[in-house]
């Protein structure tokens, strides 16, 4: 009577062959349809659409994930429009030299041939350590620009009943044509903390990352996936980048470039935002980072190479504003690169270190004693009219006395 629930209807047997010719069905699995129905537009979360080249069938991209204890593969997550994210999960073949072969999964192929990926959800006109990357450029006008696929595999002899983990990464960026619209903003104005560094190249902006140093099981560096600096959070980190240069390759030139990029990331950092919603078109919302290379010339060792083995990333910043909402800001950046002689150049692995280092250069005003006291300041003969008034006053008092005494004593002396 108040609403709170609906009595369910009691089914008889004699009504149940009406509901069956109305509801029933050959399955429990709904009716298939021609093609799936998508939104004009992505909006976050929604699943990317793919074409079959093929066939022109209609499905969504796939990002395999671990379900249950067990954490093994299930092939059927849609992949969400900007939900960049990482997955591992277990797969167990019976022959593994034969799944090797035969079985998509691990087909580097299956994950980018015979399909293309739709601008719009409306646009119909188009322990293995083995890795899937996609990296999905997308502007917020015109949809999905680009999608690329990396891999990183290596083989591996198992026997019956073997395991082998899987990880899929999906990564999404900011087209550099709409980068001034829709560049994410890690405060306004002032930096927060926790919030990446915003720094720009002659290319587009990019938010401040170093390399990796999540262990892989041996502590090499990560070929993919890097760290974000954030703004007033100190960090240090190390890993062991693999080299194997070929023969001709074997140079100190060679070697020093390859540990300066590998330091510096494949987004060279020129300019760092001075506050956290900084504009790219203006230019005096960044500051120019000074980077600083060690000396490539060894000590007391003739035969030996110079390299850069560790960058420590120096932050100037402050604290501007109203006292009670200070914001802040970045007041210069410096790349300060430390080498080491490497003796041979058939190394194969170097040791690298990042270092993040945030200075607190803010200038605090004095604070006030007190509340502030009304300063009085009156003339020094103020009371002067008060002073002759009472010396009137006095004065007066003074004479009545002399004058009653004066009567009293004539009195005396008349009535003797």
């Amino acid at each position: 009577k108040l609403n709170f629930f609906q009595q369910p209807q009691d089914i008889k047997e004699i009504d149940f062959w009406k509901f069956l010719e109305k509801y029933g069905r050959h399955s429990f699995l709904p009716p298939s349809q021609a093609q799936p129905s998508f939104s004009a537009f992505y909006r976050a979360g929604d699943p990317i659409v793919i074409s079959f080249d093929s066939s022109s069938v209609l499905s969504t991209l796939r990002q395999p994930v671990k379900m249950g204890a067990s954490g093994l593969c299930v092939d059927g997550n849609p992949a969400g429009f900007l939900d960049s994210k990482s997955t591992s999960c277990t797969r167990v073949f019976a022959s593994l030299s034969k799944s090797c072969v035969t079985d998509p999964a691990l087909d580097a192929a299956s994950y980018y041939r015979d399909f293309t990926v739709l601008r719009s959800a409306s646009d119909s006109s188009l322990n293995w350590d083995f890795q899937v990357i996609y990296e999905i450029e997308f502007s917020a006008t015109r949809g999905i620009q680009s999608v690329s696929v990396r891999f990183k595999v290596s083989n591996i002899s198992g026997s019956p009943g073997s395991t082998l983990q899987q990880h899929f990464t999906l990564h999404f960026w900011v087209s550099t044509k709409t980068l001034s619209h829709t560049l994410p903003r890690s405060g306004n104005p002032g930096y927060i903390t926790g919030s990446p560094l915003l720094v720009a190249n002659s290319d587009a902006v990019h938010q401040v990352s170093f390399f990796c140093y999540q262990s892989e099981g041996d502590g090499s560096c990560s070929r993919f996936f890097r760290h974000t600096v954030q703004f007033g959070r100190n960090m240090r980190s190390g890993c062991k980048l693999s080299l194997s240069p070929t023969l001709e390759e074997r140079n100190c030139s060679y070697i020093q470039q390859k540990l300066y990029k590998a330091l510096q990331g494949p987004n060279r950092a020129e300019d760092l935002a001075i506050t956290g919603s900084a504009n790219s078109a203006q230019a005096e919302e960044w500051t120019t980072i000074l980077i600083q290379n060690c000396s490539v010339q060894a000590v007391n060792c003739t035969s030996c190479c110079m390299v850069p083995v560790t960058l420590e990333i120096q932050i100037l910043w402050t604290k501007v504003g109203l006292l009670s909402k200070p914001q802040a800001q970045i007041l210069g950046a410096r790349y300060f690169y430390q080498c080491h002689p490497l003796k041979s150049l058939n190394t194969s692995t170097v040791p690298l270190t990042t270092v993040v280092t945030f200075t607190d250069m803010t200038e605090w005003p004095e604070p006030p004693r007190g509340q502030p006291q009304t300063n009085w300041k009156l003339p020094f003969d103020i009371f002067f009219p008060f002073k002759e008034a009472l010396n009137l006053e006095r004065s007066y008092g003074d004479d009545l006395a002399a004058c009653f005494l004066l009567i009293l004593i004539i009195s005396s002396v008349l009535c003797s």
